[in-house]
């Protein structure tokens, strides 16, 4: 058996505005946090016992996925935070320091564990990796995937041996400095003891620090590399563009919900939109409740979350609507995720409702 970890404490500013109110691990994917799909993968794996780190918006995490019981999982948290002056603070402690929290406290991680971030989607066989660490006899091992050289500055980089002994890292290395090409995903399988390894009650990373230390004192730390589909979503470019590619169904066991209608067309519950009158061309899912007026183009792959209603005239291509999102009459979105307080480009500028600077005008379908 494999207990999990889910790391889920960190404050997602590189996907800033979409985590203004929400922690990173409940970005939508196709209407569902981010997390839940993790937590299915790991359960279908077996990986039933998992504790969650958690420090900004936790409350958020925690009355979504509560005690994990509507997924086949057992599921437990750890805050990470402070008082100050009366007031409870988040403070996270690191992803290793983290871990040395929960061990401190209960002692969960008693067996091989698998650590993953909270905010990547994977298809990733735990089985078989589990099986490679322990075959190896590794103390720790970490999952890597083999990316393009002309990629690696986008990446930690992993320096292993011929027989995957982790050797050394390069932080974003260029090109032409690399001296490996896979690339570290945040995923891990640990052994108890490495924890022996991480200072108590301190903020400590994995990746920086414990990795290093490990290397230093040559402990039997293995890269494995195997082919798997990892999706991260650490800049909000990276969002756009994976909500592009689920629509247009390039990603394996991505189901759009709702009803297709019409090829290419989704539809959820009690929708209302005027079908032999408004422009519509797939790839393109409709929430329950999306109102679309007479008039109006939707041109996909674009998502239109629920609540939402696009107004006579407007036109919204290869865009992301969160819920509750109203769009003007004649008003143009292109390449765009909107929300009803904000809308960023698939660039990652953003710009706020009531900027008097933008000509772009949207608001709160609830108003």
């Amino acid at each position: 058996m494999t207990k999990g970890l889910i790391l889920a404490a960190g404050q997602g500013t590189r996907v800033r505005p979409l985590t203004r109110d929400l922690p990173k691990p409940m970005i939508p994917i196709l209407g569902k946090p981010v997390m839940e799909y993790l937590i299915e993968h790991l359960a279908l794996q077996g990986v039933t016992e998992i504790m969650v780190n958690v420090a900004w918006h936790h409350q958020k995490i925690e009355e979504y996925f509560g005690d994990g019981h509507r997924w086949g999982v057992q599921l437990g948290y750890s805050y990470e935070g402070v008082r100050e002056h009366g007031d409870i603070r988040p403070r996270p402690l690191g992803s290793a320091g983290g871990m040395r929290r929960i061990q401190d406290f209960g002692g969960f991680f008693d067996q091989t564990t698998l650590v993953l971030c909270g905010d990547a989607l994977i298809d990733l066989d735990i089985t078989a990796a589990v099986a490679e660490h322990r075959a190896q006899g590794a103390l720790a091992s970490v999952v890597t995937l083999d990316v393009p050289l002309a990629e690696v500055s986008s990446y930690g980089i992993v320096v292993a041996a011929a027989d995957g002994r982790v050797q050394s890292f390069q932080e974003k290395p260029r090109p032409d400095q690399a001296r490996s090409t896979l690339a570290s995903t945040g995923i891990y399988l640990f052994e108890p003891e490495v924890l022996q390894h991480v200072p108590p009650g301190q903020v400590f990373d994995i990746g920086s620090q414990l990795f290093p230390a490990l290397v230093a004192q040559g402990l039997p730390f293995f890269a494995q590399s195997r082919p798997f589909e990892w999706i991260d979503i650490g800049r909000v470019s990276d969002y756009w563009s994976v909500l592009q590619r689920m629509l247009r169904g390039e990603v394996a066991r991505m189901n759009m919900p709702g009803r297709e209608i019409r090829p290419g067309i989704w539809v959820g519950l009690n929708t209302s939109v005027a079908w032999d009158r408004v422009t519509i061309e797939g790839p393109v899912y409709l929430g329950s409740g999306v109102r679309v007026e007479p008039g109006a183009t939707i041109i996909g792959p674009t998502w239109i979350g629920h609540g939402s209603h696009v107004r006579t005239g407007a036109r919204v291509v290869r865009s992301i609507l969160f819920e509750y999102t109203r769009i003007p009459a004649d008003m143009r979105f292109s390449e765009m995720i909107v929300s009803p307080d904000y809308c960023v480009d698939r660039h990652g500028d953003t710009l706020y409702r009531g900027d008097d600077t933008s000509p772009l005008r949207w608001g709160d379908a609830r108003a």
